[in-house]
């Protein structure tokens, strides 16, 4: 089951792994697990994927960004609206089109 999170639950959790990993010189995974167990039972693979996710959005690992992400997920969606648009134009203009090459019968 998919649960959310508020952003400073996930700030204070990046908080803590990031203590945990300059106080011990423990792996990212390490810490994940000893965080996850300490916040009540949060998967650590959980924990990783937003710490890793942290790291690129600082710039500090390579890879796409929470902001690119979100601006290509709308400009995705902008542009499946688009393409309906059109789509629906180029019917209309086709049915429009061949009405008046219909005969009338006046």
């Amino acid at each position: 089951m998919s649960q959310k999170y508020s952003p400073e639950f996930k700030a204070k959790a990046l908080r803590l792994i990031e203590e945990r990993v300059r106080a011990e010189q423990c792996s990212g995974w390490a810490a994940c697990t000893v965080v996850g167990e300490a916040l009540g039972g949060i998967s650590p693979h959980t924990l990783r994927g937003w710490w890793k996710q942290s790291h690129i959005d600082r710039g500090e690992a390579p890879g796409v960004s929470t902001d690119e992400s979100g601006e290509m997920r709308r400009l995705r969606r902008e542009n499946l609206e688009l393409r309906r648009a059109n789509e629906i134009l180029r019917k209309a203009s086709a049915f429009f089109a061949a009405e008046l090459d219909r005969p009338t019968t006046r």
